[in-house]
């Protein structure tokens, strides 16, 4: 299994889009979100982002809010994301990364949280609300576990904590297009460009992906042009809404032959 980043290395060597997609462990049910994922890997996302349900998600919009709302009111448990890897790498060899705010994590207990991560055959973790600045003990265990680590860089960062973010980031650095929350939106924040573009200049050769807002093959496209990913998240899950497995297929599909027009 090739990295996060060595895989995203190789498919934009090749010019092809790469498309992360996200989707919340344990929503509707456990089972139900292991068969989500597994569909999505198998229809053209590249690197799942598999979120953790949180009673106080401050960055997701309402479609995810909703998801995550309803994992946890059918009995999620932190513990169980451990379970909803292993049954996905059973079957894909693709990373996988979690999404998880960080007081959680602080609550299971960071090193145990990591070594459990690592046992699930997870390729490491997203941290929305964890600033490499206040990541210490993050920082340590994931060296010595080699996960991968990712960090935001967003629209409001200075050039200094651009550059830290890309820096300490490992997998790939999460530029945030806009400094609103999660959903899917018609037009793209130009700031996302800027955002990329502070990154680079950094001199950074970790992979720079981009979120929030990002709905169609033509986005994801717009958004390769200039980045080394987009990244999907309420646009999939409104599929799934809409229409379950089939239509959560034919939307990853559409998302990644739009992108390769």
């Amino acid at each position: 299994m090739a990295s996060t980043a060595n895989l995203i290395r190789e498919i934009r060597a090749t010019n092809q889009s790469v498309l992360i997609g996200y989707f919340p462990a344990g929503y509707p049910t456990l089972a139900d979100s292991v068969e989500a994922c597994l569909a999505m890997l198998d229809s053209g996302v590249d690197v799942l982002e598999l979120g953790v349900p949180y009673s106080d998600p401050v960055m997701d919009g309402l479609v995810i809010q909703q998801a995550t709302e309803t994992a946890l009111a059918n009995g999620f448990k932190l513990s169980q994301v451990f379970e909803v890897i292993k049954r996905i790498k059973e079957l894909s060899d693709k990373p996988v990364l979690v999404m998880s705010y960080w007081n959680p994590i602080i609550q299971y207990g960071v090193e145990r949280f990591a070594k459990d991560l690592k046992e699930s055959g997870a390729a490491g973790l997203i941290t929305p609300d964890l600033i490499p600045d206040e990541a210490g003990q993050w920082l340590a265990v994931s060296d010595q576990l080699n996960l991968d680590r990712v960090f935001m860089a967003t629209p409001s960062s200075s050039q200094q904590r651009l550059a830290k973010a890309a820096e300490l980031s490992r997998g790939f650095v999460y530029a945030v297009s806009t400094m609103g929350i999660t959903g899917a939106r018609e037009d793209l924040d130009a700031k996302a460009r800027a955002v990329v573009s502070g990154i680079k200049a950094a001199g950074s050769q970790t992979p720079v992906c981009v979120g929030i807002g990002i709905s169609s093959g033509v986005q994801v496209a717009e958004v390769n042009s200039y980045s080394d990913g987009a990244i999907v998240g309420s646009a999939i899950i409104n599929a799934f809404n809409t229409g379950g497995i089939d239509n959560l297929r034919k939307t990853v599909k559409s998302l990644k032959a739009g992108a390769q027009k």
